[in-house]
């Protein structure tokens, strides 16, 4: 199977039809309305099950899915927690100096002043902005900011992503 790629998470049921409420983790919500095929799983991705869409649709900040197979609010009831994934081939194309965390996961970080500092460990929204999290050998981890004014070179092929650090930021974690 291809690399699966997670696109929301169930956290809820909406009425006694079997619709789920989805939160989108992806930077559009827009692209679950064409979404036709999915797997839901664990946030591991082991044991993914096939879904087929039967409609979504937005509602605020989360997203209403109909799968085609659950027409029961008790038997959605029993998808809260899991996990909406889609294969790359299927995921939605990104522009130029985006990219998705899984392809950020393992990345040997590279300070200009201070060589490798460790690998992209996680990835995750403050709300701000993207918040980077490189694991060290030995020491707690460093949470820098995904901004261009420190990461400004993500090479995915290479394996490498450098980063300035401010003046201040790496001593915090010292």
């Amino acid at each position: 199977m291809d690399e699966l790629i997670i696109i929301g998470k169930i956290c809820g049921v909406h009425g006694i039809r079997g619709e789920v409420k989805v939160y989108p983790l992806t930077d559009d919500a827009h692209r679950f309305l064409k979404l036709k095929d999915c797997f839901l799983s664990q946030e591991d991705l082991k044991k993914p099950v096939t879904k087929k869409v039967e409609k979504a649709r937005l509602d605020k900040d989360m997203v209403l899915v109909k799968f085609e197979d659950i027409s029961d609010r008790t038997i959605a009831e029993g998808l809260r927690g899991q996990y909406i994934s889609v294969t790359r081939e299927n995921a939605a194309e990104l522009p130029e100096g985006r990219y998705y965390i899984v392809d950020l996961i393992g990345l040997e970080v590279i300070d200009d002043e201070r060589g490798p500092l460790g690998k992209i460990s996680d990835c995750y929204e403050t709300g701000a902005n993207y918040i980077i999290e490189i694991k060290r050998k030995g020491k707690k981890a460093l949470l820098i900011p995904y901004l261009n004014a420190i990461c400004y070179n993500v090479d995915i092929e290479g394996g490498v992503f450098r980063v300035r650090l401010p003046e201040g930021l790496y001593e915090i974690y010292e």
